[in-house]
């Protein structure tokens, strides 16, 4: 079992920027896949973006191309975002796949982090 931790959310107006972090509990994430993903109220969740296990690959929603970058180093997963939209405003999570892809399917999930973005 796998706990992943999310950080960094908060109120950001339109056209700010916030950084998002997702970590793993008492391990490390250097094998693993991870993908952001958000749920909007009374919307279903979506997948954001992903990053492979060598952060070779990566794969972005329509939504958030040119706006979003993700990226990792050996502790963690971050989620860069731009530009942002009160389109965007949504709980985030990350998950993590332990075969090392960057599409999923994702095994461990993370709780969420809110992001509100303000117009």
């Amino acid at each position: 079992q796998v706990e992943l931790v999310e950080s960094g959310g908060g109120l950001v107006q339109a056209g700010g920027s916030l950084r998002l972090s997702c970590a793993p509990s008492g391990r490390t994430f250097s094998r693993y896949g991870v993908g952001w993903f958000r749920q909007a109220p009374g919307k279903e969740r979506e997948f954001v973006t992903g990053i492979n296990w060598s952060g070779g690959s990566t794969y972005y929603a329509d939504s958030v191309k040119g706006r979003f970058t993700v990226s990792r180093d050996n502790a963690k997963v971050y989620l860069q975002m731009g530009s942002l939209k009160p389109e965007d405003t949504a709980v985030y999570y990350c998950a993590a796949d332990p075969r090392g892809r960057g599409k999923g399917p994702y095994d461990y999930w993370g709780q969420g982090t809110q992001v509100v973005v303000s117009s």
